[in-house]
């Protein structure tokens, strides 16, 4: 018997693995449909199935907003109807209130359009001393006074007490003002006093001030008078001293040290400079020399840079011409030599085409052209 090793049975997979993908790719590659459209069809298809998974679930969420809209509206309409039964029952229970509490005996204008009205008023008439009593209500006559006497002596009784309330009250109003008088007249006295106090020792502290002030006055004269000496000798010798010094001075003498700065040895201080030496002058002039004939030659040198630059660019002009002249010389002779060279070989492919069609003169057939395209390689 013969055994199968795993070393045949990995090569048998690998052969048919590979005779697989052949075959997958000779059905993409013979595919005329696939190769003129020149596009992956799987991909398009599974591009397909997923639009049509989107529309899908996008139906799906349509139909479920308008499921839910058609609940809104029901719970809308359960909610209105609920509203409108809550509406007429508060009309219901408001007009029985109004019935049961709010009659039309206990409304405040009642009494003008009550029926029985004339039932419930009162007499025109209760007692003399009634207050509807008036004169034009034709009850009480002039003669009929019935309480005459009562009233009679009531107004006695407050004309009494009116004159001693008056009485009482003048003899408080007369203490009350004797009492005043008596207050105004120690409230004088006290003021006189105390103004005449105020008065002695107001004298006493001007003449005590006014000889302070004499006294400090008369010192500070005095003091003014020392202190314009003292500063009047100060100032003529200080002015003794500044004569001294300025005639001893180096601004006199004309000393060049006194001019120098304490910025550095090439610094003066203007207000002091006297001017410059003859050797500093001299240094100046036989610089200023020297800084022409340095700027004359370096005037020079440019100048014969320019000049040799000058001719360096004509020489490299003249260069790059005779250069570009040798090359279009180069040029022709190539292109002279590649046409003779063009010209053989067209004399020559036509000698052989010449050959082949006298050697070949049978035309192909069609299997020949079978034996073509057969892998996909």
């Amino acid at each position: 018997m013969k055994v199968a090793l795993p070393k045949d049975l990995k090569q048998d997979s690998e052969l048919a693995k590979r005779s697989h993908a052949e075959l997958c790719r000779q059905q993409r590659v013979f595919n005329a449909r696939n190769r003129i459209l020149g596009g992956d069809t799987q991909v398009w298809d599974v591009q397909v199935r997923d639009q049509r998974i989107k529309e899908a679930t996008e139906k799906a969420r349509h139909e479920t907003f308008a499921a839910e809209l058609r609940q809104n509206d029901k719970i809308r309409c359960i909610l209105e109807n609920r509203e409108k039964r809550d509406k007429k029952c508060l009309c219901r229970a408001i007009n029985d209130f109004q019935q049961n509490c709010q009659k039309p005996e206990t409304r405040r204008e009642f009494d003008l359009s009550d029926p029985l009205a004339l039932r419930k008023e009162l007499p025109a008439r209760q007692s003399d001393s009634d207050f509807r009593n008036t004169v034009s209500g034709m009850q009480k006559f002039m003669g009929e006074d019935l309480n005459f006497w009562e009233r009679k002596k009531f107004q006695e009784e407050q004309m009494r007490e009116w004159s001693l309330q008056q009485h009482r009250e003048w003899e408080k109003a007369r203490a009350d003002q004797n009492f005043a008088e008596d207050c105004h007249t120690q409230t004088r006295l006290k003021f006189d006093e105390t103004a005449r106090d105020l008065q002695k020792l107001e004298s006493t502290t001007r003449k005590a001030v006014c000889a302070a002030v004499k006294e400090f006055n008369k010192n500070q004269a005095v003091e003014s008078a020392e202190r314009r000496k003292q500063e009047k000798r100060q100032e003529q010798e200080d002015n003794m001293a500044e004569i001294s010094n300025l005639l001893r001075g180096n601004l006199l003498s004309e000393n060049p040290q006194q001019a120098a700065s304490s910025l550095g040895p090439h610094r003066v201080v203007p207000d002091r400079w006297k001017g410059m030496s003859q050797e500093q002058l001299e240094g100046i002039r036989l610089a200023q020399k020297q800084q022409i004939q340095e700027k004359l030659r370096l005037q020079e040198e440019a100048r014969q840079r320019d000049l040799d630059c000058d001719r360096r660019r004509v020489q490299r002009a003249r260069e790059e011409v005779l250069g570009e002249r040798r090359q279009q010389r180069q040029r022709r002779e190539q292109r002279r030599a590649l046409d003779c060279s063009n010209l053989r070989l067209a004399e020559e492919q036509r000698l052989q085409k010449k050959y082949m069609n006298a050697i070949c003169a049978n035309s192909p057939t069609e299997d020949y052209f079978a034996q073509f395209n057969t892998r996909s390689r």
